[in-house]
C-alpha cells in the first residue's frame, strides 16, 4: 500500500467537517430534524403536506454546493474502478442497508453518534465493519 502524501488534505477535511457537524447541529437546533440523507430523500419519495420545501433546499444545496465550488477551483475528475453493473449493485445494496437500519451513514454516523445514541453507534459499527470487508473481499479475494 502506498499513500499519496500530496492527497493528504488535512485542512479540507477539518474545514469540511466543521461545515458538516455545524449544519447537522443547526437542523436538529432550529428545525428538529435529522440531517440523515436517506429520511430526507425518503420524505420526498412519500411527501407530507408542508414537509416538501426543506427537503428540496437540503436536496437542491446537497447538489448545488459541489456544482458552486466546481467554479471556483479545479476539481480532478473523478477514478472510479468499478464498472456498472457494480455501482448499480453497489447502489441497491446500500439503499437496502439504509432502510433495514434505519438510516444511513449521514444519519447514524454524523447525527445519531453526536446525540449519543446507542442504536446509531451499533448502526455506525455495522456500516464500517460491512465496508472493511468488502473491500478486502473485493480487493483481496476476488481479484487475483
Amino acid at each position: 500500500m502506498n499513500i499519496d502524501w500530496n492527497a493528504f488534505t488535512p485542512w479540507s477535511a477539518l474545514i469540511g467537517g466543521l461545515l458538516v457537524g455545524t449544519a447537522a447541529a443547526l437542523m436538529v437546533l432550529l428545525n428538529g430534524r435529522i440531517a440523515g440523507i436517506s429520511g430526507i430523500v425518503g420524505g420526498l419519495l412519500r411527501p407530507l403536506r408542508g414537509d416538501i420545501g426543506w427537503r428540496v433546499a437540503f436536496v437542491a444545496g446537497l447538489l448545488a454546493a459541489p456544482a458552486l465550488y466546481g467554479l471556483a477551483r479545479t476539481v480532478p475528475p473523478p477514478r472510479i474502478d468499478a464498472g456498472w453493473a457494480g455501482l448499480v449493485i453497489a447502489g441497491l445494496l446500500v439503499g437496502i442497508g439504509a432502510r433495514y437500519g434505519a438510516g444511513c451513514t449521514s444519519g447514524h454516523g454524523v447525527c445519531g453518534l453526536s446525540r449519543l445514541s446507542p442504536r446509531s453507534l451499533v448502526a455506525t459499527i455495522v456500516f464500517m465493519a460491512a465496508g472493511f470487508a468488502t473491500v478486502f473481499v473485493i480487493r483481496h479475494l476476488v481479484t487475483a
